[in-house]
């Protein structure tokens, strides 16, 4: 089948949609399928459509739909489509909403946050990591924490940085950031962040591979979203065999579940602060938030995720 492949994140964006659609592509084709992977939809033969970002690519889930409206249409619903766009703009969202043959959400509670006309077209395709070939030796004279991810309002990016900037003077922890800033005044942020705190390091956007090694070694990662949608980074952390912290919302939630022992109050630093000092001081803290992220490992491998694409595929393809 010919697949379009819609997301709103360019070529050389490192954003987590583009990833996924780089992702998804690559686990379509192995499936036998052609897949075109753009920005918008340029009006070509396509058999069938997905969309990543129910807002964010409405015009060519509207364009699609209009011209073929017998051809199956799915939509991924992000974080920002759940928990911002579908209340904020709820005629753009929920018109894509209601276009789509299926809808993929990528977290187990994202039947709760949406309109319950529309939870019997929702699949969940939790998203996927490789293995880190090998655990790396963590630095001796840091606690490492370990964050992430875009600097913007939604994953409330620095606040683990704050959580450190008052601990005692015998702590270890440090927290390292990766990631690109959303706009000048995230920059600066960050940069003075860099500047003032001694327990803060901003390496600003870096390769993937860079990424990984720096999960490889940290001791602890850092979720702190307010919105999110199911974000990969949690998987690769789970993969990686790295324990995490993780703000109290439906979309962590959705992929540690509601037993995981990790979270805190989301924007709550000293909430944070509290747990990151137990997970320095306690080492059966800290265990029990590796043993409970390695037994989630299985749910984000990548042929798990291959499958729950291909049969969500499957279910709204036409027979032969």
């Amino acid at each position: 089948m010919n697949i379009a492949l819609i997301t709103p994140a360019g070529r050389q964006s490192r954003a987590g949609n583009r990833a996924t659609a780089t992702r998804w592509a690559r686990f379509l084709r192995r499936l036998g399928h052609r897949v075109q992977v753009a920005e918008t939809w340029d009006e070509r033969g396509a058999g069938l459509m997905i969309a990543l970002h129910a807002w964010r690519s409405a015009d060519s889930i509207r364009r699609f739909s209009d011209r073929h409206p017998g051809r199956p249409l799915i939509v991924t619903l992000t974080g920002t489509d759940i928990y911002h766009f579908q209340h904020s703009d709820p005629e753009v969202t929920l018109d894509s909403m209601d276009r789509a043959h299926a809808l993929i959400g990528l977290h187990d509670r994202v039947h709760r946050d949406i309109p319950a006309r529309f939870r019997r077209r929702l699949h969940t395709v939790f998203q996927s990591a490789e293995p880190l070939p090998r655990r790396l030796p963590p630095v001796k004279s840091w606690f490492d924490v370990c964050v992430a991810g875009h600097l913007r309002e939604e994953k409330d990016s620095l606040r683990a940085a704050y959580a450190v900037r008052d601990v005692p003077d015998n702590s270890r922890l440090r927290v390292i950031h990766v990631g690109k800033p959303h706009d000048s005044e995230w920059e600066a942020a960050a940069r003075t962040e860099d500047r003032d705190n001694p327990r803060f390091r901003w390496k600003g956007e870096v390769p993937h591979g860079e990424v990984r090694r720096l999960m490889a070694r940290a001791r602890l990662m850092v979720m702190s979203s307010v919105m999110e949608g199911g974000a990969n980074v949690v998987s690769e952390a789970c993969v990686a065999g790295l324990p995490v912290i993780a703000s109290d919302i439906s979309g962590n939630r959705g992929l540690l579940g509601d037993d995981y022992p990790g979270y805190y109050p989301a924007r709550d630093t000293e909430a944070l602060r509290e747990r990151l000092l137990q997970a320095e001081r306690d080492p059966d803290y800290l265990e029990s938030l590796r043993a409970h992220c390695a037994s989630l490992a299985p749910l984000f491998r990548p042929e798990a995720e291959r499958d729950g694409l291909a049969r969500v595929v499957d279910r709204v393809s036409p027979p032969g």
